[in-house]
């Protein structure tokens, strides 16, 4: 019996990396697995159906159950595909994984408009396009009287989210904003029996190896039989556990990496200056300089 036996899940960029361990452990516990991926290059250039039909066929090797989605999770239209694609084809639909994800660095000063443009429409409309139509069909299943039990897993980054991260406005505003969706959802979605988390993982992947200052730590060779604090595989247990019917987490943001999960908690308070009367520039002065 595996821990997710007779669920179905979405996984969004999961050709390669993350969401490829993602599609191969769901369906090692039993869940029907729609493995999408465009098949694009590190920017989102291009397209192939390679990746997405390779880790299917690995999957249905092993005696799993998957399909190959090559839609573009990015456009509205795509994600109600693949949303789709999940019920016509296995019947139901009862977790997301959103995970696909492009880079296009580029200090602020630089940055192109098209650069910003690409990464937020991936990233962080991608994840709520797919987040979107999975709702649609959950809440209306709910009101048709259905005891759902669905489950989202969005992922963040460290950049963005704990680490600000030169070079990647763009992308740490994408993964920021991830963040700040998934609490919004599952304050919105609880009603109709959706938990929604997010993740900030670290790991080897294409990504982390192009990203600059990044790709030497990733790429340092690990000696046999030594741990491999950065592989792709050890992301995935968390997500298959916020991903179970039994989860109880929602709301969440968890950082992971290696042999450590971590949860994090979004901007707090640290100081507070108050005032009886009018505020004048020289008494905010006066207030806030000595946090400094």
């Amino acid at each position: 019996m595996g821990q997710l036996d007779g669920r179905v899940a979405v996984i969004t960029g999961a050709g390669r990396g993350i969401g490829r361990e993602h599609a191969l452990l769901f369906a090692r516990e039993g869940a029907s697995v729609v493995v999408n991926d465009l098949g694009g290059a590190n920017d989102g250039s291009g397209s192939d159906a390679g990746p997405a039909q390779e880790v299917v066929d690995e999957i249905t090797a092993l005696g799993g159950k998957a399909v190959a989605n090559t839609d573009n999770i990015s456009t509205w239209a795509g994600a109600s595909n693949l949303v789709n694609q999940a019920v016509e084809t296995f019947g139901q639909l009862d977790a997301v994984v959103n995970n696909a994800g492009i880079l296009r660095d580029g200090f602020i000063a630089g940055l192109e408009e098209d650069q910003w443009d690409a990464v937020i429409q991936v990233h962080l409309k991608g994840h709520f396009s797919v987040l979107h139509h999975a709702a649609v069909y959950w809440k209306n299943q709910a009101k048709a009287g259905a005891d759902v039990k669905a489950t989202v897993v969005n992922t963040a980054s460290d950049s963005g989210v704990t680490l600000p991260n030169p070079g990647q406005g763009n992308y740490g505003a994408a993964k920021a904003g991830i963040a700040a969706l998934s609490c919004v959802a599952a304050a919105e979605l609880e009603r109709y029996g959706v938990k929604v988390n997010a993740i900030a993982p670290v790991a080897r992947t294409r990504l982390t190896l192009a990203t600059p200052g990044m790709g030497a730590i990733f790429a340092a060779p690990v000696d046999e039989g030594q741990f491999d604090m950065f592989s792709p595989a050890n992301i995935s247990p968390l997500v298959a556990y916020l991903s179970t019917e039994k989860n109880p987490w929602t709301g969440q943001v968890f950082k992971v990496t290696g042999g450590s999960i971590q949860r994090l908690k979004g901007w707090s308070v640290t100081d507070t200056a108050e005032t009886d009367g009018p505020w004048s520039i020289d008494l905010v002065r006066d207030s806030v300089e000595p946090w400094k």
